[in-house]
């Protein structure tokens, strides 16, 4: 019998696995690579498996700056929003007008499709084969714990790309992607959407079963905490208001939030001494890839064409609904100018960019790359309990928060359709940059609006849009198309609606 053989993500080798077309399974063991029996068959191998895992979050693929790894999707998703504008051209201007996805051809629509697999398919070789391993049991337990939590957060990226919507009380008969379990069945047919989402969701229940009690060495490390993060996010995608809740509450336990000192000098390489911080990728100098980095394309003050000439501005719509109390306002100039930072001549000025993400210097763009705050938490259980019907404790969330982020914010007295527009005016402004407008856009089935609703003008601009000022709910768009290079290699692959 042939032995499969997979090119693994280690921490010491830039290997990456491919999951659909491109030689899978080699029939050799090159000099950077190892079997999969290899790779379980101690706990130690298996922890350098997992330590690439982390690592392949923030590497460059495919040879471009655009794809730097998870913090790209996350610039991605975002910028197909309203909240973000882009200034100038920019790697990602396909994304930002709506045609990636409408492209089975384009990289950029099949980017996250390989991205994710590649994820999946090498927690799948520590799912699958950890119980055997050489080693403690609670070590064996840490890291299936670990690599479940990243199977269902990858197909839990993928199925709300690529998959229609979930619809809460609906059969969620349609088309999700493919479930991808082991490393032998690579060439999946695309499974329901609910099939999908059970099958998240009994990762993450056996994943913090794993994972309680464990004391991670670093936040690139997967605990319980993030575990129950993620089911707090899924519930909420699915409309599970009550579980929502308290999966967001239990997420939050030994966190706390930052001070306003912190908030204020933006997001940089200090995640580890973050006590908001719950998930993040801390790139070390000696890994950093300095123009793929999410700092080379998101930061104010690296020196990089991504930067110098685009950089992000946030929506003069929403900037206007910060008060001038609320710290994060300070986060983006209304000027431009940014004079705290001193940027160089070269740099543009364009008004409302933000300065949410600083790099160490104009001349490294390391930032952590944040997956998981304690304050996202607090918004999904204000959003989740505001909809079931508990305007008292969705009060009470939201000021445990926003009363951290302004002084004079005062307990909400709103109720109802007002309490959740409030509630979802500072998901926007709390989460601005980090990858959540496009989905909730999505969940919520709500239209993309780009116009600024005081002058009924636009401020994103004609040619850089591709004039997308508008996406109406429920438009074909809104699901991406199956890459065609998984559509030619697997058998049976249903495309979307093109």
């Amino acid at each position: 019998m042939k032995k499969y053989i997979f090119s693994l993500i280690f921490i010491l080798s830039g290997s990456l696995i491919f999951t659909s077309c491109e030689e899978d399974f080699l029939d050799t063991v090159p000099t950077d690579e190892v079997s999969a029996e290899a790779a379980v068959s101690t706990t130690g191998n298996a922890y350098s498996l997992l330590n690439g895992i982390h690592r392949a979050l923030y590497i460059r693929y495919e040879e471009t700056q655009g794809n730097g790894g998870l913090g790209a999707h996350y610039i991605h998703l975002d910028s197909m929003g309203e909240d973000l504008v882009n200034n100038a051209n920019t790697w990602f201007n396909r994304v930002y007008q709506w045609t990636a996805g409408s492209n089975p051809n384009d990289f950029y629509d099949r980017y996250p499709w390989l991205f994710y697999y590649r994820i999946i398919a090498n927690a799948n070789i520590l799912i699958n084969g950890i119980d055997n391993a050489t080693g403690p049991q609670a070590d064996i337990k840490i890291i299936k714990g670990q690599a479940l939590v990243y199977r269902a957060f990858a197909h839990y990226q993928l199925v709300q790309l690529y998959g229609d919507r979930y619809i809460k009380g609906a059969v969620n008969s349609q088309l999700g992607v493919p479930l991808k379990l082991n490393t032998l069945e690579l060439n999946q047919p695309r499974a329901t959407v609910e099939d999908v989402y059970t099958q998240i969701n009994l990762d993450l229940k056996d994943a913090i079963t794993a994972l309680s009690g464990y004391s991670r060495p670093n936040k690139s490390n997967i605990n319980v905490n993030v575990a129950q993060g993620l089911k707090a996010r899924v519930a909420l995608t699915q409309g599970e208001w009550a579980e929502a809740a308290t999966m967001a509450s239990l997420a939050r336990t030994g966190t706390s939030l930052m001070s306003q000192a912190t908030y204020r000098a933006g997001f940089q390489i200090f995640s580890e001494t973050n006590p908001e911080f719950m998930w993040a990728s801390h790139i070390i100098v000696d890994q950093s890839d300095t123009f793929a980095n999410f700092g080379g394309n998101m930061s104010r003050n690296f020196s990089s064409s991504a930067i110098r000439g685009n950089p992000r501005s946030i929506s003069q719509t929403l900037y206007d609904k910060i008060p001038a109390t609320d710290v994060r306002k300070s986060l983006f100039d209304a000027t431009g100018l940014h004079t705290a930072l001193a940027l160089p001549s070269n740099f543009a000025r364009y008004p409302y960019t933000s300065q949410k993400f600083i790099a160490v210097s104009t001349g490294d763009s390391r930032v952590d790359v944040p997956h998981m705050r304690a304050a996202e938490m607090f918004l999904i259980e204000a959003e989740a309990r505001a909809r079931n019907n508990e305007p008292v404790l969705a009060r009470h969330a939201l000021f445990s928060l926003i009363s951290n982020r302004d002084a004079s914010y005062v307990l909400s007295t709103n109720s109802g359709p007002a309490l959740i527009d409030e509630i979802m005016i500072h998901r926007r402004v709390e989460l601005w940059g980090e990858g959540f407008r496009f989905y909730d856009l999505k969940r919520l089935n709500q239209a993309l609006d780009r116009k600024v609703r005081a002058t009924g003008s636009y401020e994103h601009t004609s040619v850089l849009t591709g004039a997308i000022f508008n996406i109406p709910a429920g438009d074909k768009r809104w699901t991406w198309l199956i890459p065609q290079l998984e559509m030619d290699a697997t058998p049976n692959m249903v495309q979307n609606p093109i």
